[in-house]
């Protein structure tokens, strides 16, 4: 058995354990800690993924941590000091601004090291929000999603120390995103519930992102109707994701996809559980956000299927899409751009679309690997406790 490399008890605390790039990461670092020997507890209002961190061996504790109440928030900084008492707790991790008062305030008062992690760009348009955004940075260290969520935060607190903010981008598990593990069934299953063809011969995009309007499913609308007027059709468009509760946006995107005729070259399959699959069963994706993404994951996970993706040419996937080589990065809101670059897309040979495929993976590989991000976190979580 390896010599353990880590043994101190680390506390993520996350509002909720749902679908999610900030949930599936602290679901990452939690195996992460205890392969390498330590202790994993994650505060949460729980959801979808808390199984899997239960059977990994970490400690799941319910607590109210996504309440945005200041009381509630004062309530669960006394719960969180008895608990970082009790279970000896050495960092405390926090995802969230909710929470961020309670849990740094809490090490603090017990004389423990903290770290913040910010997955978004959070903007303020007063000072109450401005305030409220603030919280994150009382951490010992803080952790930016990538180098644009970097920039975007010593900008806005200019009197952060550039030492106490580090950009480790999220990790991609490239053992479950393996496009040489794919399974057949699985692809003709989901097909089949997807209500689509298998082998039509139609070139394949797949948008994975919650339904809401600044993920731009409503461009893509507008550029497939550019690509059918330009009597292109050889293709098909797979929406994934569900609305969340935003119901009139999902009827606008069906109303127009029915104004428009594309019935049967735009489907709206709802929330996925094996994104794998789903990049499996497609050629290309779409990433069209209509405001500047912290990471992007959907412009990353198919690069690691092998899966070109097209991205908007904004935000940190200026970083993560490499523009000839990797994929595309096309001109946010503007659908005639992206109607042409998806018109490049359905025309490019097959072997330059294989060759794109595999300097993707090979791109993520070298820069976005699950271990390289675990191991980088793990490495500020030590040099807290030096």
């Amino acid at each position: 058995m390896p010599k353990p490399t880590f043994t101190a008890t680390v506390l993520q605390v996350v509002p909720e354990l749902d679908t999610g790039g900030v949930e599936q990461t602290v679901v990452d670092i939690s195996e992460a800690i205890i392969a390498a020997g330590g202790r994993s507890m994650v505060a949460t209002k729980g959801g979808r993924l808390e199984e899997r961190l239960l059977k990994k061996g970490a400690t799941v504790i319910h607590m109210p941590v996504h309440s945005k109440n200041p009381f509630v928030q004062w309530q669960n900084k006394s719960t969180l000091r008895r608990l970082i008492r009790a279970e000896k707790v050495d960092i405390v991790h926090v995802r969230s601004r909710a929470p961020a008062m309670a849990a740094i305030g809490a090490a603090k008062a017990e004389g423990i090291r903290s770290v913040a992690t910010y997955a978004g760009i959070y903007n303020a348009k007063s000072g109450l929000k401005r305030w409220y955004n603030s919280q994150m940075t009382r951490a010992d260290m803080i952790i930016a999603n990538s180098d644009f969520t970097r920039a975007h935060i010593l900008e806005t607190y200019a009197g952060l120390s550039p030492d106490k903010v580090i950009s480790i981008p999220r990790g991609i598990d490239m053992k479950r995103f393996d496009p040489e593990a794919f399974d057949v069934r699985k692809i003709m299953k989901m097909e089949e519930s997807w209500g689509v063809l298998s082998g039509d011969g139609r070139i394949r995009f797949l948008l994975a992102g919650r339904l809401t309007k600044w993920k731009g499913q409503a461009l893509i609308v507008e550029a497939a109707n550019m690509l059918r007027h330009e009597d292109i059709d050889n293709f098909l468009i797979i929406m994934v994701g569900d609305d969340q509760g935003r119901s009139e946006y999902t009827k606008t995107l069906k109303d127009s996809i029915h104004k428009y005729g594309l019935e049967e070259r735009i489907k709206l399959v709802g929330h996925c559980d094996d994104m794998p699959s789903a990049y499996s069963a497609c050629h290309f994706a779409l990433a069209p956000s209509l405001e500047p993404e912290a990471f992007g994951r959907t412009a990353v996970e198919p690069q690691a299927m092998q899966r070109p993706p097209l991205a908007a040419n904004h935000g940190a996937t200026v970083e993560t899409v490499l523009p000839g080589e990797t994929g595309w990065l096309v001109k946010p809101g503007d659908a005639h751009a992206w109607a042409d670059a998806m018109k490049a897309a359905i025309t490019l040979p097959e072997e330059d679309r294989f060759e794109m495929g595999h300097q993707g993976r090979e791109h993520v590989r070298e820069q976005y690997s699950l271990p390289l991000m675990c191991q980088r976190t793990l490495d500020i979580y030590r040099s807290l406790l030096t």
